[in-house]
């Protein structure tokens, strides 16, 4: 059974790529690298392509026996500032791969959303039945796909898993594979660049939420963690299960405060901070209430913070020794 992996040479569709593999499925990759890159998916069959270029996008579709979706453009503050581009990319061309996969029968769709659907949620943990009410401009296209595919289940019977991430974070076991993004907005790997010297200081945005030690509270969950939910969404769609919403989160928040003492724990460095205004309409706390995942998917996080932070270490630290490989290579 071949499955297309669309954004498949980011960060977490690279993940779910490998795990799907390793359950005995076919793995079709169809990506822009726009903000995705080859090594992450090195053995991989990959079409270089938009999914506005409907052409070459059917032509991949046509190959697959269902569909998962990750590529969108994933920054808030940049979502704020260009929300052209998050309309276009996620919503526009996002309509485009639903529309071609109705042409072609495609029939199972896992979808990458986010907990950013939620906003500012008064509830804490978050359930699916709270409601979803976006505070920005991603929040509101990662809605708008989740309407779509409702509209398209009832109409055209495409059975879809909407899968809202809270934070991904962490890195594969193996060290082959982690985050790449240019540039780096999650804490944790801009906590590492600073353990590593690559940064003077990592942004802390105020120490004054009413929070236990004044930082805001996130869900940090594996990537590979998630990676094994969308193969386990996918096993239920093709189980002929219903089409679903869960959302993916351990359960349980840890402070920026909480998060930085693991990265120095871990990496062995003390972290110099740098103190910032509070960034427009950030929530103290986002927590999820995973336990519709585990009741319908059987599917539970199961590697801790420490796990998180050492994994992704292991990972910038390879990445770093690359680097300076490359930087004697030009030298000599």
């Amino acid at each position: 059974m071949t499955i297309l992996v669309v954004g498949g040479a980011g960060y977490i569709g690279s993940h779910t790529a490998h795990v799907l593999r390793r359950n005995g499925f076919d793995v079709l990759i169809y990506d822009n690298l726009s903000t995705g890159h080859l090594k992450l998916v090195k053995g991989f069959e990959v079409i270089q392509g938009e999914i506005a270029d409907i052409g070459r996008l059917a032509r991949a579709v046509y190959r697959a026996d269902a569909v998962m979706h990750f590529a969108a453009c994933a920054h808030v503050g940049e979502s704020v500032a260009d929300p052209r581009k998050y309309f276009r990319n996620n919503v526009e061309s996002g309509l485009t791969l639903l529309n071609t996969c109705v042409s072609c029968g495609i029939k199972k769709f896992v979808f990458s959303s986010s907990c950013a659907v939620y906003g500012n949620s008064e509830q804490q943990p978050i359930s699916e039945a709270a409601p979803r009410l976006p505070v920005n401009p991603y929040g509101v296209s990662k809605l708008f796909f989740e309407h779509a595919l409702e509209s398209y289940d009832n109409a055209y019977g495409l059975r879809y898993a909407s899968l809202r991430y809270f934070n991904a974070a962490g890195a594969d076991g193996s060290g082959e594979l982690g985050e790449l993004h240019t540039p780096e907005t999650h804490l944790i790997p801009i906590a590492l660049e600073a353990a590593l010297g690559l940064r003077d200081s990592v942004p802390v945005f105020r120490d004054d939420y009413p929070t236990p030690d004044g930082t805001s509270i996130r869900d940090y969950v594996h990537v590979s963690d998630l990676a094994e939910a969308h193969v386990l969404a996918l096993r239920y769609l093709l189980a002929s299960g219903d089409s679903l919403a869960v959302n993916l989160g351990t359960g349980h928040g840890h402070s920026v405060q909480e998060v930085l003492r693991a990265v120095e724990s871990v990496t062995d460095s003390e972290i110099p901070l740098r103190w910032e205004p509070r960034r427009a309409g950030d929530p103290a706390a986002l927590v999820a209430d995973p336990s519709r995942a585990e009741q319908v998917l059987g599917w539970t996080a199961q590697r801790s913070l420490e796990e998180i932070v050492t994994s992704a270490w292991k990972w910038a630290q390879k990445q770093q020794g690359s680097r300076q490989l490359r930087v004697s290579e030009f030298a000599a």
